[in-house]
């Protein structure tokens, strides 16, 4: 190829990228993983269980060491995603005992920007990553895998710890902190249109409780040994966390389920806006009045005292003991 020709491809390349990083600069294109879980479309972190907690620098062996990785919350046996392109390789041994989920796999990013490649020219590159996901299967172990295909199963983690939240382990190589790269931009309280807001801090899709030692969370699910049915959902909500009014209302209670006292035996009822809903295992700021939807409506309470090892969760309950999911999945997976 003649001189002038090269130098005249090189240029046309090189407009090419610059065209494309000024409308979408390298910290702009994915600032943040894909989805790793099917059933956590935010990467959501476990909280505190009996077994620990799942964010960065938590206690480790009596606090002798800090958690080194975070534990995105995954249901045992569901569908694992790759949260960016790269190389697989492995397997990854956490445990090194051979346990039910003593398995997993190690990403390494290429940076390469855009997917365009030219033999011979230099492209600019983009921050690389390098991730180990445990406790997963791999569908294999070695070759390229792309963001958001899938990589494998969530393994079956009750088996070894049973009364735990499952959880995807993702640490990264160099051991920092992953935390900013797992959470998506996702409005925190959505409320415009018919479905209702987000009900709790940290949950902004309104996720619902999978399965796990006590039970599942969805409607109609079976209680009391099949001799009943779950007439709410649960949606996922951490000890402590924020609660938001789900539409504007009038209050009223409060709202006893067990009828004993113990620590999450609180709740309150709204009313209005075409709904009426119980919110259960909640401490409102006040039992009566008015309400807007997104405004806070109080805290969540210490689930864990009373179940240790259940996925801690808002019971939400229509008063016509109707179906409330439609109202509840507004937004979900985006």
């Amino acid at each position: 190829m003649p001189a002038l020709s090269l130098v005249a491809l090189v240029t046309l390349v090189s407009t090419v990228f610059s065209k494309q990083l000024d409308a979408h600069p390298p910290q702009q294109q994915h600032r943040h993983w894909a989805q790793i879980c099917s059933g956590n479309p935010t990467n959501r972190i476990r909280g505190c269980d009996r077994y620990g907690c799942g964010q960065f620098g938590a206690d480790r062996h009596g606090g002798k060491e800090k958690h080194a990785g975070v534990d995105v919350i995954c249901a045992d046996g569901a569908t694992v995603y790759a949260p960016f392109s790269g190389q697989l390789s492995g397997p990854i041994r956490f445990f090194h005992n051979g346990n039910a989920i003593d398995d997993g796999v190690q990403i390494r990013g290429s940076g390469k920007c855009g997917g365009f490649f030219l033999t011979s020219l230099p492209l600019p590159s983009l921050p690389g990553y390098c991730v180990k996901l445990v406790c997963i299967h791999p569908i294999r172990y070695h070759g390229q895998i792309r963001r958001g295909q899938q990589l494998g199963r969530m393994l079956p983690m009750q088996k070894v710890f049973p009364g735990i939240t499952s959880h995807i382990h993702v640490e990264n190589c160099d051991h920092s902190d992953p935390t900013h790269l797992l959470t998506p931009d996702v409005p925190p309280l959505p409320q415009q249109g018919s479905g209702w807001a987000t009900l709790c801090s940290g949950n902004p899709t309104n996720e619902i409780r999978g399965c796990d030692n006590y039970g599942c969370g969805y409607y109609g699910a079976p209680r009391r040994n099949g001799k009943g049915r779950h007439t709410g959902v649960d949606v996922i909500c951490a000890d402590g966390a924020t609660v938001y009014a789900p539409f504007s209302g009038q209050l009223s209670g409060p709202i006893k389920f067990f009828h004993n006292g113990n620590a999450i035996d609180d709740g309150v009822q709204i009313s209005g806006s075409g709904f009426c809903v119980k919110l259960l295992c909640i401490h409102p700021i006040r039992y009566n009045g008015r309400i807007s939807k997104g405004q806070v409506l109080g805290r969540m309470l210490p689930m864990q005292r009373v179940f240790p090892g259940i996925t801690s969760h808002i019971h939400v309950e229509n008063c016509d003991h109707s179906d409330p999911t439609s109202n509840l999945e507004r937004g979900k997976g985006r």
